[in-house]
């Protein structure tokens, strides 16, 4: 029996070895849930380069933007566990499953297989606005309670909901305005219709260095090269709050683990990369990397953790 159990072991990994060697045979479909031109159509075109050098194969991005990214992701749990159907997944899929009715289980359908990369929001507001500090901009909010708005890429999202869960850490409220992606959520922040945003380091810094914005802090746990003297949300009086913006690549559930494995590895070998590590600091975000299952547990608990945020917050899409 022992023997026979050993045969079996060994055949099984001889032929998870020779699935390894043998993929991929054809093209690797990278599906991203949003429009060409945003932050993870960006990080997914870098990744899919990377890959595509070093698998040598060629792997396609394709946008299929539609239902806060999860039209796409519908798409990638639909199709065959064979490695050839990825999906781009960002942190707003961890708060879709508390705004959205799903066809699917966001963790028990998917294989998770690496993170790719990691950054913060700039918490920044409109030059009108006489706050130089994050506990000064709380203390105007609490005097003239509705006096300030703020923009977000849309109700419901990532932003919305990081948004909402600093409002409700520091004790505050302020007017949310939702727009239809974070390119016009900036621009009228920009043209001072709304006063505060929380925008990605790539697109909020360049308006904070030209003086349309001014920053006063960054959701991550430490600060960030970019911007050395914006302090964290921590070091300004809320040492609870604490939120990341991250992208990964998922594949459907019962991808085989050599394939999982493989992807993995020529993952977080692309990300050591010199060249990969500029252009992401160029986006304002840094590499991440890891295990599958590293990956697993993070989606896990940010899924739990905005679901409780959701129910204090009362976050719903109408």
């Amino acid at each position: 029996m022992k023997r026979t159990a050993l045969a079996i072991l060994i055949a099984l990994f001889a032929a998870g070895t020779a699935l390894a060697q043998q993929y991929p045979s054809k093209p690797i479909k990278l599906l991203v849930g949003f429009a060409p031109g945003g932050g993870s159509d960006f990080i997914a075109r870098i990744i899919a380069q990377k890959l595509t050098d070093r698998l040598g194969m060629q792997v396609l991005v394709e946008n299929r933007p539609g239902a806060g990214g999860m039209l796409a992701a519908e798409m990638m749990v639909k199709s065959p566990a064979d490695g050839y159907t990825l999906f781009l997944n960002a942190a707003s899929y961890t708060v879709n499953p508390s705004v959205y009715k799903l066809s699917f289980d966001p963790v028990n359908d998917i294989t998770p297989i690496a993170m790719l990369s990691q950054g913060p929001y700039v918490i920044a507001v409109h030059p009108s606005v006489p706050a130089k500090t994050l506990q000064e901009l709380v203390v105007l909010a609490k005097r003239e309670p509705g006096k300030y708005a703020y923009a977000s890429s849309g109700n419901g999202s990532h932003v919305h909901i990081a948004t909402e869960y600093f409002l409700r850490t520091a004790g505050i409220r302020l007017v949310h305005v939702p727009y239809k992606g974070t390119g016009p959520a900036l621009a009228d922040t920009v043209a001072g219709n709304t006063q505060v945003i929380f925008g990605s380091v790539a697109t909020a810094l360049q308006h904070v260095k030209s003086g349309r914005l001014r920053a006063l802090a960054v959701t991550t746990s430490k600060r960030i090269a970019a911007a050395p003297d914006v302090p964290t949300v921590a070091e300004s009086g809320y040492p609870g709050y604490e939120v990341v913006i991250w992208h990964g690549i998922i594949g459907p559930k019962g991808m085989p683990k050599a394939i999982v494995d493989r992807l993995n590895r020529e993952i977080n070998e692309a990300l050591k990369s010199k060249d990969v590590e500029k252009i992401l600091a160029s986006d304002g975000v840094a590499p991440a990397g890891g295990s599958p299952e590293e990956f697993g547990r993070v989606i896990r608990s940010e899924i739990d953790r905005w679901g409780r945020v959701a129910k204090e917050v009362g976050l719903k899409v109408e």
